[in-house]
């Protein structure tokens, strides 16, 4: 690092810069600030990343660290760093609405009874994604307003302008701990269908099992190796057989739908009288 940096920056601000995992953080000196902003990024390939910032501002003068080349570089004026960060959380809203799209969209299919072999994956994904620009946003959030607190004191600071910034940051806060909340209520929602499509296979198995009862216990019956057993000597006696068995079946799966139809009725919106 330049040794015009290194003389007046604390070996520990110095660590922390150096630091790409290092949370988002301000830290102040005699004439000097640094600006540390930890905030998510979807790369080209659409994955999220972390992108880690880290700018310092002197005697009005910006610089912004480059990492490749370890020292700062020189961006110019309030004016230059407020251009920098207004791209940057203009881009932070556009792809946590985007999230929010993708979520609609996932939801839709629930309610349309076609949710995707993968919900679950999505669900997590999501999740997992979410929630790291929740933490994330959360500290550079609280930073970014101690340094707008402390740009105040500089002439060439506009307040209102980075007060702009402070805003979409907190917007993007916000709107990822709503998409937290909606994945929770959509967790909840397929959960509810799975545990229905569960109970309608168990409902429709005891249908097939009832239906072949009766067969089951005539069957039991008459193969019992014992004497005295009817139509054992009658030429006709399977068919008469088959005769009681179908009736007893008939009247034993009527008797069981009519005591389970007033469980299968389906909901049915009420059509309102104009």
């Amino acid at each position: 690092m330049n040794k015009e940096f290194a003389e007046f920056l604390d070996t520990l601000i110095l660590e922390d810069i150096e630091n790409p995992e290092h949370p988002s953080d301000f830290e102040s000196g005699h004439d000097y600030a640094v600006l540390i902003l930890r905030l998510p990024h979807r790369g080209k390939n659409g994955e999220l990343e972390v992108n880690s910032l880290a700018f310092l501002t002197r005697q009005g003068k910006c610089y912004r660290y480059n990492r490749d080349k370890r020292d700062f570089e020189a961006i110019g004026t309030f004016q230059d760093l407020h251009r920098i960060l207004d791209e940057t959380t203009d881009r932070l809203v556009r792809e946590i609405r985007q999230y929010h799209v993708e979520i609609d969209r996932l939801e839709e299919t629930l309610y349309d009874d076609h949710s995707p072999r993968d919900f679950m994956e999505r669900w997590i994904t999501y999740k997992k994604e979410v929630s790291l620009i929740n933490r994330l946003m959360f500290h550079a959030t609280l930073s970014f307003e101690l340094f707008v607190h402390y740009g105040k004191k500089s002439k060439d600071f506009d307040e209102l302008a980075y007060a702009d910034i402070l805003e979409h940051m907190t917007r993007v806060r916000d709107l990822s701990k709503a998409a937290m909340e909606k994945l929770d209520n959509l967790h909840d929602f397929y959960r509810t269908k799975v545990d229905e499509r569960m109970n309608r296979n168990m409902y429709w198995l005891t249908i097939i099992s009832a239906i072949f009862l009766p067969l089951t216990l005539v069957t039991g019956f008459f193969g019992m190796n014992t004497g005295g057993l009817p139509y054992t000597d009658d030429p006709n006696g399977t068919a008469k057989v088959i005769i009681v068995s179908l009736i007893l079946e008939a009247v034993f799966l009527v008797s069981f739908l009519l005591m389970m139809s007033p469980r299968i009725k389906r909901f049915r919106r009420k059509t309102p009288s104009v």
